[in-house]
């Protein structure tokens, strides 16, 4: 009847409309928020209904918005996922629906990858990827640089492996599952940057090598016709000295007591080198040069058996009785001792490399030793000048393995030898070394290669000639190395040198004539590995020691 109240409504009440009826879920919501306050009953007038599900997450803000997180199902795709993730990061944020945060770090990620590609391999060039990482290891500042992007980059990879996998993983696993798998996750990350840990720490031992050899190092003799483009000046051949200083205790200066000069062909990468004698006399200076001027018949006081006026006193005694003789320099006696050179063999001589005998032996160690044959029992310690006998001796043997004080001094022994011996064996051991410095050793050796150059090596190649100098030292390592050793002769003296003779010789070795047969003409530069083969001469360390009087 109208005007009539239904039953269980109050009088005046209109049905509710369908569209503020409730859904199942706000029911029950309804049904707890009465029970809570007393118990189930009906609205009274004036009442709120409750508020539905959607406005109270609305009140959570954005995050209350986000769709529903996925999540992995078990341990085992949880760590597999997280692997992915480490490898491409970005991947753990999309398949937990963090899709922002995703996109940016892919993207992000896929930016660096893609620019260093493009600067290495860009004209798929191998030889031209190799000469880029020869330019950014030569350069301290872009090295130092690249070295604090990287270790940002290594935290933020670090935090996004660490957040991914706290994403992905179940809200509910048991508590073995968390164990295992945060440790599964930080020996992920500890694999992974300990690699670019360590190349951090190349980068930064070289940036400090590279300062300390190659900055400020130009002396007054240093060729000025070359560049980055042309490293040569158009040169055929480059000619390196390389010098062994002995700077030893009770020594006033450094002489050179080893003087080998590399020369190289720029093309083919086939080198000979060229021995010369540390008592040598009278050494001659090129046309031009103010030493020149003051020596015109050589370096010589008349007397050839005086010690200070022998090759290997050059580099100490010019600087000293001729200060800035040569013009400006930060070595004055490497200036000299390569004018001499280059004067007394007619070829000229562009660079130098000068390495402390002292510290020749953390060099050897620094590769891992080196392997040579030993034909007769060479002296440990002794002094032949005072009488004083050796304290040891190297055992004779084919290929023997020797540390870095066992070749010292196998290559700077003098005790019951002659210089001419000890120069075949200096240049049995720069042969060795070459052989010794394959890449895998070098890397693998490499900081303590570093550290232990920075404290006995000197030189005045220029920086910006080091990818050069490092493509031609690769071509060197793979090409024949032939060896002129000047040893006492009837053509050569070293108290009376003929000086014609050794640059005829000199031009030979570089250019050999064609063989004849008959001619006398044959090319008179030998090979290493002829020349340092096991050849004993039956001697022992025991005959050695019985002829010391042990």
């Amino acid at each position: 009847m109208a005007g009539t109240a239904s039953p269980g409504r109050p009088g005046g009440a209109r049905r509710a409309s369908r569209s503020v009826r409730l859904s199942r879920r706000e029911r029950r919501h309804l049904g707890r928020a009465e029970e809570r306050a007393g118990g189930k009953r009906a609205l009274r007038p004036g009442d709120q209904p409750p508020r539905p599900a959607t406005e109270e997450r609305a009140k959570g803000g954005r995050r209350a918005l986000r769709p529903r997180e996925r999540r992995t199902r078990g341990l085992p795709g949880t760590l597999g996922l997280t692997f992915v993730s480490a490898m491409i990061p970005g991947t753990g944020y999309l398949f937990a629906k963090r899709r922002l945060a995703g996109w940016i770090v892919l993207i992000g990620w896929a930016a660096v990858v893609g620019s260093v590609a493009l600067y290495l391999g860009h004209d798929l060039d191998l030889a031209a990827a190799r000469t880029r990482l020869v330019d950014v290891a030569f350069d301290p500042t872009l090295l130092r640089v690249l070295t604090a992007v990287v270790a940002v980059l290594l935290l933020v990879w670090l935090f996004v492996v660490w957040t991914s996998y706290r994403l992905i993983r179940p809200r509910e696993r048991p508590r073995w599952h968390t164990v295992v798998g945060n440790v599964a996750v930080v020996v992920f990350c500890l694999i992974f940057a300990a690699p670019v840990v360590r190349a951090a720490q190349y980068a930064v031992a070289t940036a400090n090598f590279v300062t300390v050899v190659f900055d400020d190092n130009e002396v007054a003799t240093t060729p000025s016709d070359v560049s980055e483009d042309d490293p040569w000046g158009g040169r055929e051949r480059v000619n390196v000295l390389l010098l062994g200083g002995d700077g030893g205790e009770g020594r006033d200066g450094v002489r050179t007591d080893s003087m080998i000069l590399l020369s190289m062909d720029t093309d083919t990468g086939k080198a000979v080198t060229f021995s010369l004698p540390r008592n040598m006399a009278n050494a001659q200076f090129p046309e031009g040069s103010p030493l020149r001027d003051l020596y015109p018949y050589g370096f010589s006081n008349g007397d050839y058996a005086d010690g200070d006026y022998m090759l290997n006193a050059v580099y100490r005694n010019i600087p000293a009785m001729h200060p800035g003789v040569l013009g400006k320099s930060s070595n004055e006696g490497a200036d000299a001792i390569k004018q001499a050179v280059e004067g007394s063999l007619g070829i000229p001589v562009e660079y130098y490399v000068l390495v402390n005998l002292e510290g020749f032996k953390q060099v050897v160690d620094a590769i891992g030793g080196v392997t040579v044959n030993v034909n007769e029992p060479i002296a440990i310690g002794g002094n032949t000048d005072a009488g004083v006998p050796p304290d040891d001796y190297l055992e004779p043997g084919p290929d023997q393995h020797l540390n870095g004080f066992q070749a010292l001094w196998f290559a700077r022994g003098r005790w019951g030898s002659d210089d001419y011996e000890r120069m075949e064996r200096q240049r049995c051991m720069v042969d060795a070394i070459v052989e010794a410095a394959d890449p895998g050793n070098l890397l693998l050796r490499y900081l303590d290669l570093l550290k232990a150059g920075e404290e006995i090596v000197y030189t005045d190649i220029p920086r910006e000639l080091a990818s050069a100098f490092v493509d031609l030292a690769l071509k060197v390592k793979d090409a024949k190395v032939k060896s002129v050793v000047f040893r006492s002769s009837d053509e050569f003296s070293s108290a009376d040198p003929d000086f014609e003779w050794m640059h005829e010789l000199v031009e030979r070795a570089i250019d050999p004539p064609p063989k004849k047969n008959g001619s006398g003409n044959r090319d008179p530069a030998d090979d290493p590995e002829d020349a340092c083969a096991y050849q004993p001469t039956g001697e022992t360390v025991e005959d050695a020691m019985a002829s010391d009087g042990y």
